[in-house]
């Protein structure tokens, strides 16, 4: 099956509040190109200057998201055009992003990602953690940054069940932070082998690449 058929597979399957993010990372912009002319407008990375690249490129109609874990020195490279960062999980990349972006005159849009899975590897803070940091007085001041929401991956793991209890703590913290803070409004949870569990525990935007594009052409 072609990717444009996929792409369109998909966005037919998925319901109307999920967005889909086409992952994208080490695929060649002609596949993105397929991609696009099948419809789809939102794209994610993990590299930055990779998604730089790409986005000198391709048109600028696409939303570009940061999906991996971003190093605070990068993200001048991304700041004029990201326009969703998915892995934020501390202060100080917050303040960093927050500086980039007020060079731009923008305000970037930010998912704080909270940690779900038990595998150490995995990136993220604590609900508590997330809760004191929106409350803080530090937090306040960063006037071009947005937080609209949260993101989790869960523990890669057969264990569907346990799979499934990850999410639903993502969406009970998503639950708690969107009582104080109603721009609140993203879920980023789920990917191509659990999106559709993601879904059932009230995802509203899953990342989906292996599924869309093949698996990915890391190089040796």
């Amino acid at each position: 099956m072609s990717i444009a058929s996929k792409i369109q597979e998909l966005q037919n399957d998925l319901p109307k509040n999920v967005t889909l993010v086409a992952v994208s990372k080490t695929k060649p912009v002609s596949d993105l190109q397929e991609a696009y002319d099948a419809g789809q407008r939102v794209f994610g990375e993990n590299k930055i200057q990779e998604m730089a690249k790409k986005w000198e490129q391709l048109p600028k109609d696409i939303s570009w998201h940061m999906i991996g874990h971003v190093q605070r020195n990068k993200v001048k490279y991304m700041a004029k055009f990201v326009n969703l960062i998915h892995g934020v999980d501390n202060y100080k990349l917050l303040k960093e992003i927050d500086k980039q972006a007020k060079k731009h005159d923008r305000v970037i849009n930010c998912l704080l990602q909270i940690k779900i899975a038990e595998e150490d590897s995995k990136f993220g803070m604590s609900a508590k953690d997330a809760t004191e940091l929106l409350a803080s007085e530090a937090f306040q001041q960063l006037k071009n940054i947005a937080i609209v929401g949260v993101m989790g991956m869960a523990t890669f793991t057969d264990n569907l069940t346990q799979v499934q209890q990850e999410f639903k703590h993502l969406k009970v913290t998503f639950d708690s932070l969107q009582q104080k803070q109603p721009n609140i409004t993203v879920i980023s949870m789920g990917m191509s082998g659990d999106y559709e569990l993601a879904i059932s525990a009230g995802s509203t935007m899953v990342r989906i690449g292996s599924s869309i594009f093949g698996a990915r052409n890391y190089q040796p």
